[in-house]
């Protein structure tokens, strides 16, 4: 190793260090008390932003914010199996298809309608339609780069993770005033709930079953990342100057995701190994997340105003009234 290189690497140290620190404290709060893991990363992180405007944390901070969430996000790969696919059925897996290219479409078009920036629409919706945090960190990589790119991000983290929480409260009570069975209800509450883990806490609290659907509907919407993901970057690409550009502007960790997503499906990894790639992406989320936070503050996040808040909430509205509207005319 070059002297030049290590000296950078001892560099990135502090930083990263401070970055964990949070994100431990994070995950001691979720598993003590039960609070969102990605949620407190992010608010732990806002209080902590002065190390990254001065002192040795500044270049792990930002390290920590790219480099590591980006690893986090190709490790969601493993997480992806075919037998997922299989096990929901053709209609399933149309109305989820069909879900989240309308709610990106809305947030595009509500995005205009409100006169907002459009990548703010499209990273909410990416969040409501697809995956949440995850797909908020992911989305916001593909996108050109502004003074407000990161701000936004924070938003829309705090934002799902908010009405991810409510949902998982209302949501199954919902499901069963309306009357849903067990398979109906695990898919609606896979489909429509943000976050990974307040889809288990909702689905898991009707019933075994419906957890289980709940589970394989969510990593449906999972998997979506990779589809949107290259639409994405295929769209900017010819923006910029036509799809011939797409091997040079795909981000790394877009392609490692798929790469990791088809191994998983070809490849017999053993469960033990798959559970801790899986350990490692959601620890590589955290500490990004927490970092991220290091580096925005607060009153920036909270400065995005109402019409954006409106926005989140209209797309989690209509994303709950679609899927019960393909459930109600017995599409799925």
């Amino acid at each position: 190793m070059k002297p030049s290189t290590a000296i950078a690497l001892r560099g990135l140290v502090p930083g990263v260090m401070a970055s964990g620190v949070v994100a431990i404290t994070a995950v001691f709060l979720n598993e003590h008390y039960g609070a969102p893991a990605m949620l407190f990363a992010l608010l732990l992180g806002l209080s902590f932003k002065f190390l990254s405007d001065e002192g040795p944390c500044g270049p792990g901070i930002m390290f920590s914010s790219t480099n590591i969430l980006r690893i986090g996000v190709a490790l969601l790969g493993f997480r992806i199996t075919t037998d997922q696919v299989i096990s929901l059925g053709p209609a399933a897996l149309l109305a989820i298809v069909l879900a989240v290219t309308l709610i990106i479409f809305l947030g595009l078009g509500l995005a205009r309608l409100l006169k907002m920036d459009w990548r703010l629409g499209l990273l909410t919706a990416g969040s409501v339609g697809i995956c949440g945090a995850a797909a908020a960190m992911t989305i916001s990589a593909l996108l050109p780069k502004n003074e407000d790119t990161t701000r936004w991000t924070l938003f829309t983290i705090v934002g799902v993770t908010a009405l991810s929480t409510v949902a998982m409260i209302g949501y199954p009570i919902l499901a069963v005033s309306l009357g849903l069975d067990q398979q109906k209800t695990g898919f609606f509450l896979g489909a429509t709930i943000h976050d990974v883990a307040q889809v288990m806490g909702a689905g898991y609290a009707v019933s075994d079953s419906a957890g289980d659907v709940a589970a394989l509907t969510k990593m449906m919407r999972v998997a979506m990342l990779v589809p949107v993901a290259f639409v994405i970057t295929i769209a900017l690409s010819g923006a910029s100057g036509g799809i011939g550009k797409l091997h040079k502007s795909l981000p790394w960790f877009v392609a490692l995701f798929a790469v990791f997503a088809v191994l998983n499906n070809l490849v017999p990894i053993p469960a033990a190994v798959t559970g801790w790639l899986s350990s490692a992406s959601r620890w590589c989320l955290i500490i990004g997340i927490a970092a991220m936070g290091m580096r925005t503050s607060f009153k920036e996040v909270l400065a995005i105003g109402p019409r954006a808040i409106a926005m989140l909430c209209i797309e989690t509205v209509v994303l709950a009234a679609l899927i019960l509207g393909l459930i109600g005319l017995r599409l799925v």
